[in-house]
């Protein structure tokens, strides 16, 4: 966009909020200076802005780390903007290649519609539903068909798409790349053509599709797009990217008091940064929240004040209360304030295994004599299994009434 071929509008201060808004907790925007002016035009008109956000179907169930960009998209919906919500029914086909080392294998139909069918569902728990377009790209995507397709293709050369850090890679050290894989980035471009977005979020990992849809939209002669990478969130590890693989992970649909307890059990450390991409809390109640525990208050205090918020916001506050009282049960009397933190490795790691070596027991045969008198907890729950396997994961392990720790397990 040529600043000085169009309008100016005025900078005014709802301008300006809705800027900050747009930066909190963003790993980039760009381009910045054309987004100010999208959100100057809008507010002097009186026009919504199109914000769009892409998710495939690839599992039937989301998780808290996938609405970092719904919280974003819902922070923007509540500027006035008009919010989409694209299923990526067509796309989920090819497969995203994107941070993989080897082609991705495509979903069926079946998988995808089965998928599809929840997705929306659980957005709504973080979207407003009466604001909220939703599309499948395969409106679009199909009916271009082979000819659509070849034309769409001539818009991008192979030396660009090469550019692409995963196909580099790939490229480089031997590994395959299948053709249908620069399809991806070509049609999720596509998909900002078909639907006029003025921005497009996505997660960090997104950035080359995300521009793909600027250039694309130019190519098409509209305006193009600006994008907002948001951060992958950190999984209940504080390591690894919040995964259902790595098992690290906080399913939105998960039960009230699973829920509760898995928030209590991310460091204090990680808390600050979750309470930033996670909480509806302004920044300011949150900075001041922090200056409290800072200041001596118990940190556990605003866990629990985070655990409450997202298990209200994915249940109710009831479920909330009866979660918290539920933990405190469980626990009998909660995790101390201070434990330790422990990093191990060697995934799924045997119970008797890691508890000694988290020196929670001195030998695996008196971990299996103290399991055996009931007296291991992992996360409030009593280990009853002698040949219990942990995937990795964050874990609070209690030995006894005064034995913590805080595993991390890769």
């Amino acid at each position: 966009m040529n600043a000085s071929a169009v309008p100016a509008f005025p900078l005014t201060s709802e301008v300006q909020q809705a800027l900050a808004v747009s930066l909190r907790g963003a790993d980039e925007l760009l381009p910045r200076e054309e987004w100010v002016h999208k959100l100057a035009r809008s507010q002097a008109t009186g026009q919504p802005l199109r914000i769009k956000l892409g998710l495939d179907p690839t599992a039937p169930d989301i998780h808290i780390g996938h609405t970092v960009v719904l919280n974003k998209l819902r922070q923007l919906q509540d500027l006035g903007h008009q919010v989409i919500f694209l299923i990526g029914d067509f796309t989920s086909l090819i497969g995203d290649p994107s941070g993989r080392n080897s082609t991705r294998p495509p979903l069926t139909p079946e998988q995808i519609k089965a998928n599809a069918e929840t997705y929306y569902r659980q957005a709504s728990l973080v979207l407003d539903p009466a604001r909220t377009e939703i599309r499948y790209n395969s409106e679009w995507s199909e009916p271009l068909g082979a000819s659509g397709m070849i034309q769409l293709a001539a818009k991008y050369t192979v030396a660009r798409m090469m550019e692409r850090d995963d196909f580099h890679k790939r490229f480089t050290s031997g590994q395959s790349i299948s053709v249908h894989e620069f399809l991806y980035p070509l049609m999720q471009g596509y998909d900002s053509v078909a639907l006029k977005s003025d921005l497009e979020l996505g997660g960090t990992d997104q950035k080359f599709n995300l521009l793909m849809g600027r250039h694309l939209q130019q190519e098409y002669g509209q305006e193009p797009q600006c994008i907002l990478t948001m951060p992958l969130l950190e999984g209940l590890d504080g390591v690894e990217k919040m995964s259902k693989s790595k098992n690290n992970y906080i399913g939105i649909s998960e039960d009230a008091n699973t829920m509760f307890a898995k928030v209590l059990s991310i460091s204090d450390t990680l808390m600050w940064r979750w309470y930033t991409l996670l909480s509806f809390r302004s920044l300011e109640d949150i900075a001041a929240l922090k200056a409290e525990v800072e200041g001596g208050r118990n940190p556990k205090d605003a866990k629990v004040l985070l655990a409450r918020e997202i298990t209200t916001r994915f249940h109710s506050a009831a479920a909330a209360d009866a979660a918290e009282q539920d933990f405190a049960n469980r626990s009998k009397g909660g995790v101390p304030d201070a434990i330790p933190e422990v990093q191990l490795s060697g995934a799924p790691l045997g119970i008797g295994a890691l508890l000694k070596q988290a020196n929670l027991a001195p030998s695996t045969s008196e971990a299996g004599r103290l399991i055996d008198g009931g007296g291991v907890r992992v996360d409030g729950s009593v280990v009853s299994d002698k040949g219990l396997k942990l995937a990795a994961g964050s874990y609070v392990v209690q030995v006894g009434k005064r034995k913590f720790a805080r595993v991390s397990l890769a």
